[in-house]
């Protein structure tokens, strides 16, 4: 097995979860964006919604693990899209709530199930037992790197609000 002690790009597990991620969500990506107008981040976004209820954008951004700034822009095309709706505190605009509208619960649940199909397309290769083993090691896993996230510290990190990027300058 390669994956306990990788030599080479094709042996680490980030390499090979992340071709299976392009490989498996093209189909999807494609149904989405082609087919209904919106990217892969704004369907998840509405996916959480429909599923999770209305909430903050900050709080939308946690679950989604995405920075603020990037869900705060995709809010902003799915409001402009009419599936969202921002809805500001009547005592403080600064503080605002992010609901489906009619529209965009609607597209949740004609997507939806065709990005199940497609996922259990993937999956049906993988027997009961396997896919019992194999759903425990995504959990095991995802709970191991959510542990490494919070033990290991952010060393160097790039001010892109003072027009860096992510970036080191020590490879042109």
């Amino acid at each position: 097995m390669s994956l306990d002690n990788p030599q080479r790009l094709e042996d680490l597990l980030n390499y090979r979860l992340s071709r299976l991620l392009a490989l498996s969500s093209a189909p999807g990506i494609r149904l989405f964006e082609g087919g209904y107008g919106v990217s892969r981040r704004e369907w998840s976004l509405v996916g959480l919604i429909a599923e999770n209820g209305k909430m903050s954008p900050s709080k939308l951004a946690q679950i989604a693990h995405l920075e603020r700034a990037h869900v705060s822009k995709a809010i902003t095309e799915l409001v402009a899209k009419g599936l969202l709706v921002r809805k500001t505190a009547p005592n403080d605009a600064r503080r605002a709530q992010i609901d489906l509208t009619e529209q965009g619960l609607q597209l949740y649940r004609e997507i939806f199930p065709q990005i199940a199909a497609l996922n259990q397309s993937v999956v049906n290769v993988l027997s009961p037992d396997q896919l019992r083993i194999f759903d425990a090691a995504l959990l095991a896993l995802t709970d191991s790197a959510e542990k490494l996230v919070r033990s290991v510290p952010v060393k160097v990190k790039a001010s892109r609000h003072l027009g860096e990027s992510r970036r080191s300058t020590k490879y042109p």
